[in-house]
């Protein structure tokens, strides 16, 4: 018997692939998927340029990265000139206060690394400005505030639902979901048929822009910097992304299979779920619990902070809680997903088709 179980699977799962992957409904996920990519490759074409330019301004104006410390607010432009050289670029402006005349000089330096700008007033060092390359540490907390942020919470979340949704509610819309029924099959082997098929195909689209969106931001650094990261601890990171979105397609995927099979309406249900996952920042750490997002970012390798610049009274109402363990973790999404695609396979037993009424 399950033998033929896993067969009749395996027929739907081929039968829904192909629907899955090449829906009109569906195209609008591939925009999801693969818009961070877009942005990671133009960051990283801009970085890569904005290196080399330095790097040729610092071989044509070469000076001592020592020298950057000996200078302070409060040197002329000849003593810092003498100390770092001719600037690579000058800007010169003029403006009257008090019926006199001042002079503001900007000169630009570089070491290759830094870009500094030094503010002259009348020829007197006000202030500098200090413009440093993007690092891999800082990338990295790049990469983790759009994955967590962004990816899980929208991309993942909306591409759940726009496929796992319409494995059920869009055949019933289409009419086509009777010549299933009519077939010698248990509701509960199409279900898991179709979630199967589903889960396929958003674990591939989603694991794919991942590993796309992972090597988009390497791409900026040097292959030594590069070698050397994935020689400490870079493959786990990748590895752990590649399996958290995958757990992501798991978990939400189960979720919105039931809400497509259930609710002739997905619309509702879907904003709740969205609503419950958007303030888990907010909620006490016991309700926290209670949500998918909370354990995705608890197996996430980098922790996203929510912002240096959000309004102070928002982060108030953040409220800390220690991530659930690794263990924990997993536990939690199979344990939620197997108990919601039980009850969405009760729920297949008694499904009846009256395309009238849908």
């Amino acid at each position: 018997m399950i033998k033929l179980w896993c067969g009749q699977i395996i027929s739907v799962v081929r039968l829904e692939l192909n629907k899955t992957f090449f829906s009109k409904r569906g195209f609008w996920i591939y925009l999801l998927a693969f818009a961070p990519v877009a942005l990671f490759v133009i960051n990283s074409v801009y970085v890569t340029r904005d290196r080399q330019n330095l790097a040729r301004l610092a071989a044509r104006y070469p000076m001592s990265r020592a020298a950057f410390n000996e200078i302070i607010p409060g040197l002329t432009r000849e003593q810092v000139e003498a100390k770092l050289g001719e600037p690579y670029r000058q800007r010169t402006r003029n403006y009257h206060r008090d019926g006199q005349k001042h002079t503001i000089v900007a000169y630009k330096y570089t070491d290759g690394k830094n870009d500094i700008t030094y503010h002259f007033e009348d020829d007197i060092l006000l202030r500098d400005n200090r413009r440093r390359l993007e690092t891999l540490p800082q990338s990295q907390l790049t990469f983790a505030t759009s994955f967590q942020f962004y990816f899980l919470r929208l991309a993942i979340f909306f591409g759940c639902v726009g496929v796992f949704i319409n494995l059920f509610r869009g055949e019933m819309l289409d009419k086509s979901l009777h010549f299933y029924l009519l077939t010698p099959m248990r509701r509960e082997v199409l279900l898991a048929g179709k979630y199967v098929a589903g889960l396929l195909a958003t674990i591939v689209i989603f694991t794919f822009s991942t590993a796309m969106q992972w090597w988009a931001m390497l791409w900026q650094f040097e292959r030594s910097v590069i070698v050397d990261f994935l020689a400490g601890n870079g493959w786990n990171q990748f590895g752990a992304y590649l399996s958290v979105t995958a757990l992501a397609c798991v978990g939400y995927g189960s979720v919105f299979l039931a809400v497509g099979l259930i609710f002739r309406n997905p619309i509702i249900p879907t904003a709740v779920v969205l609503m419950w996952e958007s303030v888990n920042p907010f909620l006490p750490p016991f309700l926290k619990k209670t949500s998918m997002i909370y354990y995705l970012q608890s197996l996430c390798p980098v922790t996203a902070s929510p912002g240096n610049n959000m309004p102070p009274l928002i982060s108030l109402l953040i409220s800390p809680t220690q991530p659930a363990t690794t263990l924990t973790a997993l536990t939690r999404i199979v344990f939620l997903t197997l108990l919601v695609l039980v009850l969405a396979g009760c729920m297949a037993r008694r499904l009846q088709i009256k395309y009238s009424t849908e």
